[in-house]
């Protein structure tokens, strides 16, 4: 059975940030806050746990359209190919923020995502997800949870959500109600105008 631990926001205890960022490099599954929704994560240099979320969503971990949540800019280069001035200025003046961009991935990916041209990077403004990211030390891969029920597309309260992943993933961090918006998707990797793919909670007027 996983663990289920408080972390405040707008203070994260280090002692719990460090137990969770444990929980990762044991190849363990996270669920933990986001400035969207409730996010599935592990560390990306995990190929076990990179598997263990694959087979949970039911796809082939090279068809998987996982997110890179990075702790800043710097982090993103280190995956990415190098981006022009627009592009790095229209991530700098959006990030922390409720976006996922995608870009081109560079030969730095892992290997499980090596034949992938493409990668989505998120940074989320929100301090929790951003000092696991920091602590760790590299990324972590994250996809949204879904809930099953027609009414409400994501859980929102972190008690039913360790309620029902309890016995699949290895720790669930309580941050307070999550949102029930996913993030905005922006294409950047054309090279030519962002295009949109997803309209979340990150404003398109923004773009």
């Amino acid at each position: 059975m996983g663990k289920f631990i408080k972390i405040y926001e707008d203070k994260p205890n280090e002692a719990a940030i460090d137990s969770v960022v444990k929980v990762l490099r044991d190849g363990g599954l996270i669920i933990y806050p986001t400035d969207t929704v409730y996010g599935l994560g592990c560390d990306i240099t995990n190929t076990k746990a990179l598997e263990r979320i694959a087979k949970i969503k039911g796809i082939k971990l090279d068809k998987a359209n996982f997110s890179f949540v990075c702790h800043d800019l710097s982090n993103i280069s280190d995956y990415v190919k190098q981006i022009d001035t627009p592009t790095f200025k229209l991530l700098k003046r959006l990030l922390p923020g409720p976006y996922t961009f995608i870009l081109p991935g560079n030969n730095n990916l892992p290997k499980e995502f090596k034949k992938k041209t493409t990668v989505g990077i998120r940074v989320p403004d929100n301090a929790i997800a951003l000092e696991i990211v920091k602590k760790l030390g590299n990324p972590i891969v994250s996809t949204s949870i879904y809930d099953e029920d027609e009414v409400l597309e994501y859980s929102t309260d972190p008690e039913l959500i360790f309620e029902k992943w309890q016995n699949i993933v290895d720790l669930v961090i309580d941050g307070g109600y999550g949102d029930n918006q996913a993030s905005t998707i922006v294409d950047l990797s054309q090279g030519g105008d962002p295009i949109i793919v997803r309209e979340g909670k990150g404003s398109i007027e923004n773009i």
